[in-house]
C-alpha cells in the first residue's frame, strides 16, 4: 500500500494524474491550444516533482529559494528568453544563450554578461547554498571558420571555463565549481532551422544537488541523452 502523507501530497497527486493520462488516447489534433498548454504544464510540474522527491526536505527546499531567487532576480531576461531557470534530471539547471554572454566565435565575456552571472553569483553564495555546481558550454553543429578554435569542442569549454572564473571572482567558492565543454553533442533543438540553433548556443549552469549514490549513478546515466527539462 502506497501511502501519501504531509509534503508528499504533492507528489502522489501529480504521479496519479499522470498514470490517468497515460492511459488515455489523446487526440491533440481534436485538443484546443489551451489544453495543450495544461498538458504541457502538468508535465513540467511533474517533472519538478520528480527532480525534487529525490532529495531531502532540506535541500529540496534550497533549490526551490534558489530557483524562486533567480527568477527574481533574472526577470527581464527569463521575459525576453534569453535566459531561463528550471529543473532536470541533474538539478536545477540557468540556461543562457550565447550572444548574453558572448560575441559570434568568441570566448571572452561581454561587459553586458557580468550583469546576469553576478545575479547569479550571489544565489549560488546565499548561506546554506554549498552544492557542486558545473559549468556546460553548448554549440550548434556550424563548423568553426572565421576564429582560431579548432572546433566547436574547444569553443564551447573556453566558454564554459570563461563563466567559471567569473564566478570565481564573484565568490563562489573553487572547490565547488567545474566546467565541461559538449560541442554540439547535446543539443535541446534542432539544428535544421536557424532557431533551433539560437537555443543550441547557450551555456548552462546546474547546481547538482547531493543525492545517494545509488540515484547519482542513475542521474548521471539519464545525463548522457537529452534531458527532460522544465521550468
Amino acid at each position: 500500500m502506497i501511502r501519501c502523507g504531509g509534503p508528499r501530497v504533492r507528489g502522489c497527486v501529480m504521479v496519479g494524474i499522470a498514470l490517468s493520462l497515460s492511459g488515455c488516447a489523446l487526440k491533440f489534433s481534436q485538443r484546443s491550444s489551451w489544453d495543450i498548454q495544461q498538458l504541457q504544464a502538468l508535465s513540467e510540474q511533474l517533472e519538478q516533482v520528480r527532480t525534487l522527491a529525490q532529495l531531502n526536505a532540506d535541500e529540496a527546499q534550497r533549490l526551490r529559494d534558489a530557483k524562486a531567487s533567480l527568477g527574481q532576480r533574472l526577470a527581464s531576461e527569463i521575459s525576453s528568453q534569453d535566459v531561463s531557470v528550471g529543473y532536470d534530471e541533474r538539478g536545477l539547471v540557468v540556461r543562457v544563450l550565447d550572444h548574453v554572454l558572448f560575441d559570434s566565435g568568441k570566448a571572452a565575456l561581454r561587459t553586458d554578461a557580468h550583469t546576469v552571472l553576478d545575479q547569479v553569483a550571489q544565489v549560488l553564495t546565499q548561506e546554506g547554498q554549498h552544492q557542486a555546481v558545473t559549468i556546460e558550454g553548448h554549440t550548434d553543429n556550424q563548423p568553426i571558420v572565421h576564429s582560431h578554435w579548432k572546433d566547436n569542442w574547444e569553443l564551447s569549454l573556453a566558454r564554459a571555463r570563461a563563466v567559471l572564473a567569473h564566478l570565481i571572482q564573484q565568490g563562489v567558492e573553487p572547490s565547488r565549481v567545474s566546467a565541461t565543454g559538449f560541442g554540439e553533442y547535446r543539443p535541446v533543438a534542432s539544428n535544421a532551422t536557424a532557431k533551433g540553433r539560437k537555443q543550441n548556443r547557450r551555456v548552462e549552469i546546474v547546481v547538482l544537488p547531493t543525492r545517494p549514490a545509488k540515484t547519482r549513478g542513475s542521474a548521471e546515466q539519464k545525463s548522457a541523452g537529452p534531458s527532460s527539462y522544465t521550468k
